[in-house]
């Protein structure tokens, strides 16, 4: 297959082999999946796997995360960071692509995925706890109970999205399934979008304007795991139950 598929048909396939854009917000429909279809063409080219492809994601992820630890705030810090975070989500949307291209993809390669997207959720409001207490002025101690308040959120609206995927999957009703994905849910959903919370790490050379964009951003989230918890909760209650 690999030397019937070349430049744009290979683009072609990957548009084919896309995952549902429902409960997807804009920047990831517009913006990383596109970016990851063209670092998926590029690995395929490359005759790499998914598996490596994950593994490039989390070395540009985790290097910025030490950055954000280990180094003082900075505006090249900032672009630093943000260019690491953006390209390795990309590299992250491009591994299931590729997956899906080349039908490598399997219950490992799942797991590998989420593993890393986990570590780096955590590991990331961390190296703000550490970043907060060795350079920033702040103006009490209470701040840093701020990143692991936004590291609860995240992890938590994490787990328990996958969670919930997975108790639905072979339950939902053929309308669920069906329904088109929605252009206001999508917009609604971009304050709690990985890409666009890396966009907060723009602010890094600014230590004040970033404590507070973070902050207020770690509150939109608290607020969406409410309402996500609810919303899933909801939906788990009206599947049919599982025969005994």
């Amino acid at each position: 297959m690999r030397g019937g598929l070349v430049g744009t048909t290979v683009l072609g396939e990957l548009r084919g082999a896309q995952k549902s854009a429902k409960g997807v917000s804009l920047y990831s429909r517009y913006v990383n999946r596109p970016a990851g279809r063209y670092l998926a063409a590029g690995a395929y080219r490359l005759r790499l796997t998914p598996n490596q492809v994950t593994l490039i994601s989390a070395a540009f992820t985790f290097a910025a995360i030490a950055a954000v630890a280990l180094a003082r705030p900075s505006w090249p810090l900032a672009l630093t960071v943000y260019a690491a975070l953006v390209v390795g989500f990309a590299f992250d949307s491009a591994d299931g692509q590729l997956a899906r291209l080349t039908g490598k993809g399997g219950p490992a390669g799942e797991w590998l995925d989420h593993v890393v997207d986990c570590a780096k959720m955590v590991a990331l409001h961390t190296a703000v706890l550490i970043s907060f207490h060795r350079f920033f002025e702040l103006p009490g101690d209470g701040w840093l109970l701020l990143p692991l308040g936004f590291q609860f959120a995240a992890v938590v609206t994490f787990c328990a999205g996958l969670l919930t995927e997975q108790l639905k999957r072979g339950r939902d009703t053929g309308a669920a399934r069906q329904a088109p994905p929605s252009r206001l849910r999508a917009i609604a959903l971009l304050p709690v979008d990985y890409g666009v919370f890396c966009l907060v790490f723009l602010t890094l050379g600014a230590p004040d304007v970033f404590r507070t964009v973070y902050a207020v951003l770690g509150a939109v989230h608290a607020l969406f795991l409410v309402a996500f918890l609810a919303k899933w909760f909801r939906e788990l209650s009206a599947l049919p139950r599982a025969a005994a």
